[in-house]
């Protein structure tokens, strides 16, 4: 339960989803705070924005590969641990989401100029986010 407390007050401080996961998660492997942010930055809204992958979800699978990813080539079983608990994950989210897609979840596309205001004045970043963040840092609670 750390961990997703830890995850939401760095949404509250202004983090993206994308970052306050893997931040959240980042001292259990060695990666300094910093570069856990700045790694993860890109992320945030559907991947800059792009209203695509939702950044707690990309946070997520940051975090499982930075458990179970290979560092050798030849580790096909590193790799195809990561791809089952990633699976896994998606599945789970999905589950609670009905999809990993920023724009799906959001209720519109962050890629136009108008679907953006209007999440920004309606606050839907406020309000729908940090449920994202929250089930993310769940299941992976959960996985890892």
């Amino acid at each position: 339960m750390e961990h997703v407390q830890l995850a939401l007050s760095r949404f509250k401080e202004g983090f993206s989803c994308s970052q306050a996961v893997l931040s959240a998660f980042s001292d259990i492997f060695g990666l300094d705070l910093n570069t856990a942010l700045r790694i993860s930055q890109s992320f945030g809204g559907g991947i800059a924005h792009r209203g695509e992958m939702c950044g707690a979800v990309s946070g997520a699978l940051l975090v499982i590969g930075l458990k179970y990813g290979r560092t050798k080539a030849e580790d096909i079983q590193a790799r195809e641990k990561t791809y089952q608990v990633v699976r896994e994950f998606i599945k789970r989210f999905e589950n609670l989401n009905e999809s990993i897609i920023c724009k799906d979840l959001l209720g519109q596309d962050l890629n136009t100029e108008e679907g953006l205001k209007f999440v920004e004045e309606e606050k839907l970043f406020k309000t729908l986010c940090p449920k994202f963040v929250q089930n993310a840092t769940e299941i992976l609670e959960n996985l890892i």
